[in-house]
């Protein structure tokens, strides 16, 4: 016969509180062995412990308790490592991410305080080859890298000649709302057919306020920032979309520390 084992004995033994266990028992994680129905008292066996160690190593990981109750559940190794394994695998994700975000934090504090120097320029009508597309923000990036690439290969394919490094325009709407127009273009000398979301696109005539961002583009939002405080200041803002050039990006080099790319902000030129 098991020997019974009160919850106070089992929490020093399992290095779980009362409370934990008594969370784990209404959830049904991890049940006593017997509950007394006069007084209520839970009572374990020393066969529980084990398990209780896992249990607490898992929730250690942050493992969400659903999870650990189906790798408690799961009736051979494999299917138990497979679990185990996921979940690590979205934990090493998430730190990915973590040290993203303090490496951008980082830059940001240690962000020199006087910005780049702002160039105005008349962005003259050119015609291109283009994809246009209504797209979410979080959807931009990885749209307009699939999209400058297929520019690029229509390029290649029907000899056409470039006029000057490729483009996109950006509507208000993408930052106000989440979701907006989106242009990414190859300006071009002479013609072009349509082929395929590949479009023949005039893009008009433009004043711009202009900004060179150095780097990747996980932190463009700082040079957007720089450049739209500078607009508030001293520029007249216009409706239009934000302009980019890319002048070195990831189909001229792999390391994105040594990408270029213009913002070009829509301003009212008074000098003109």
């Amino acid at each position: 016969m098991r020997a019974q084992v009160t919850i106070g004995d089992f929490s020093r033994a399992s290095h779980l509180s009362v409370k934990t266990l008594r969370d784990y028992h209404e959830v049904g994680l991890l049940e006593p062995a017997e509950v007394d129905p006069d007084t209520g008292y839970r009572y374990y066996s020393e066969e529980q412990i084990p398990m209780a160690q896992v249990i607490r190593r898992l929730r250690g990981l942050q493992m969400p308790v659903a999870d650990v109750r189906s790798v408690l559940a799961a009736t051979d190794s494999e299917a138990r490592n497979r679990l185990i394994v996921a979940h690590l695998d979205r934990l090493e994700a998430d730190l990915a991410r973590t040290r993203a975000a303090v490496r951008e934090l980082r830059a940001l504090l240690e962000r020199p305080q006087s910005p780049p120097a702002v160039l105005h320029r008349t962005a003259p009508p050119t015609n291109a080859i283009a994809i246009r597309q209504t797209v979410d923000r979080d959807d931009v990036l990885a749209w307009w890298q699939g999209a400058l690439g297929e520019l690029h290969a229509i390029v290649r394919a029907e000899g056409l000649r470039p006029s000057g490094p490729s483009g996109g325009l950006y509507s208000g709407e993408i930052f106000q709302h989440g979701r907006g127009k989106a242009t990414v273009f190859i300006p071009i000398d002479g013609g072009a057919r349509a082929i395929g979301r590949v479009v023949p696109l005039r893009i008009p005539q433009a004043e711009l306020a202009i900004m060179l961002h150095r780097g990747p583009l996980a932190d463009i939002d700082l040079t957007y920032g720089e450049l739209g405080a500078h607009v508030l200041r001293r520029e007249i803002s216009v409706e239009g979309p934000v302009r980019e050039n890319y002048i070195a990006g990831f189909l001229d080099t792999e390391d994105p520390d040594q990408w270029e790319t213009e913002i070009g902000w829509p301003i009212f030129r008074s000098d003109r």
